[in-house]
């Protein structure tokens, strides 16, 4: 299977990077345990921009709004299993430096290659769309720039950062990583200036409630806006030829490495998101204003209850959300259409496939709200696609060698497989059915 990765990482590779990796597998390295960590962290933290996107503003501020912390708990459940599915992700990427679209390609009927791929297109261009209309808000409520105009620059920002690939894997994750601060960092301000009640957090976030079928519409939801099926794929190509080693022993502490990888960049994710519902519990439904269920309300709701600076710090933190996942989100298309076609494209095709659609949208003057509900139906519909084959591949012993799944793992990815696949399906029939 021929493949080329994001960033061009076989070709332009961090060499400082890769040789302290190195040393540190091969068990040469003398530095502290910081030091030692550094080399292996950033892909996890790629992938992890899926879990804070504009979808998650929604869904989190909609939840925060009409209930309360009560539905904390989903965040906190829904991280875990994305925690879980992305450390398989990156796991089959190391084991077999093949991504999961290309696993999808070389396993599978060509009917249902061709199916597959389909559909993948249009859960990047429906995810590209939430991304790119989230930072065109963000540009809106900062600026007051037309959407349209808002877009455009939004895609040119994009190309900028995506520039950064020639120069190697590092530049393009510092540059997301130095977003996804400034969205933690906005919302720190956020969660500081709404002063919630701990003890009801804390609570909130292990024990289980609901309050009626809308309350489950709404959980639904969040777990649709946090899984997402091309954070799944691309994490696998984020590690497929990063760190190259083939030996068994090394291959799992490399393993090891990238769990840790996984589990600090989910557990920022999980800390955003849930703080994106305490500023809506704390802010909006503290003061009755249950209905607030939009982004733009949101902004313009914070501006009497908290004054002018939040609803500031809201707006960058919506543009820096918007900006990061959208460069994602086009990431992940350039990988799918690699990945399922097997055929050497032009990375500028790749990119304006994905991107012109969300562009066109927005040119169009549609609803901010309503493209967002609908991207996310789209999205609902392509998780299972990804979900089940990622389960399948990681526990084939023919594929995954020392690093196939164990009995407990397996367990556990078909439990969380289930109970996603279920949800999102439950959402997708409640969308349809205006039920």
């Amino acid at each position: 299977m021929a493949h080329e990765t994001p960033g061009g990482q076989s070709k332009l590779g961090d060499s400082n990077t890769l040789q302290a990796a190195n040393d540190v597998l091969t068990g040469r390295s003398k530095k502290n345990l910081l030091a030692r960590l550094l080399p292996f962290m950033g892909p996890a933290f790629i992938a992890s921009v899926a879990y804070m996107d504009p979808g998650n503003f929604a869904t989190n501020i909609q939840a925060g709004a009409q209930y309360g912390y009560m539905l904390l708990w989903v965040i906190v459940a829904s991280n875990l299993m994305a925690m879980l599915l992305q450390t398989l992700s990156a796991k089959l990427g190391i084991a077999t430096a093949h991504n999961l679209a290309e696993h999808c390609r070389a396993h599978m009927p060509r009917w249902f290659v061709w199916f597959m791929w389909g559909l993948m297109e249009v859960v990047a261009m429906s995810t590209d769309l939430a991304e790119f209309l989230g930072a065109a808000l963000g540009f809106n409520l900062l600026f007051g720039i037309p959407l349209w105009l808002a877009g455009i620059l939004t895609a040119i920002a994009t190309f900028i950062i995506l520039g950064l690939e020639r120069y190697g894997f590092r530049p393009i994750e510092a540059v997301i990583t130095v977003l996804i601060s400034v969205v933690a960092i906005s919302y720190l301000v956020e969660t500081f200036l709404v002063k919630p009640d701990l003890g009801t957090v804390l609570f909130h976030s292990f024990v289980p409630q609901f309050a009626g079928s809308e309350s489950i519409v709404l959980a639904a939801g969040i777990l649709g806006a946090t899984v997402m099926p091309h954070a799944i794929f691309l994490h696998s190509a984020l590690t497929q030829d990063r760190i190259k080693v083939k030996e068994p022993a090394l291959l799992k502490r490399l393993y090891r490495f990238e769990i840790v990888d996984v589990i600090i960049a989910m557990t920022l994710a999980s800390l955003i998101n849930i703080a994106m519902l305490i500023m809506a519990a704390a802010t909006f439904f503290t003061a009755g204003a249950t209905n607030v269920g939009t982004i733009e309300q949101a902004h313009l709701t914070l501006t009497p209850l908290l004054g002018q600076a939040a609803s500031a710090v809201f707006a960058i933190a919506l543009l820096a959300a918007g900006l990061s996942s959208a460069s994602v989100g086009t990431m992940a298309g350039q990988v799918i259409m690699q990945g399922f076609l097997l055929h050497k494209i032009p990375v500028l095709l790749r990119r304006v496939v994905t991107i012109v659609p969300s562009l066109v949208v927005i040119a169009m003057g549609l609803d901010p709200t309503r493209t967002l509900v609908l991207s996310q139906v789209v999205l609902s519909f392509g998780l299972p696609f990804a979900v089940i084959p990622l389960v399948i591949f990681t526990s084939r012993r023919d594929i995954m060698g020392v690093l196939t799944n164990g009995k407990i793992t397996t367990v556990l990815a078909c439990g969380a497989s289930l109970v996603i696949v279920c949800l999102n399906l439950y959402l997708l029939f409640t969308i349809i059915t205006g039920g």
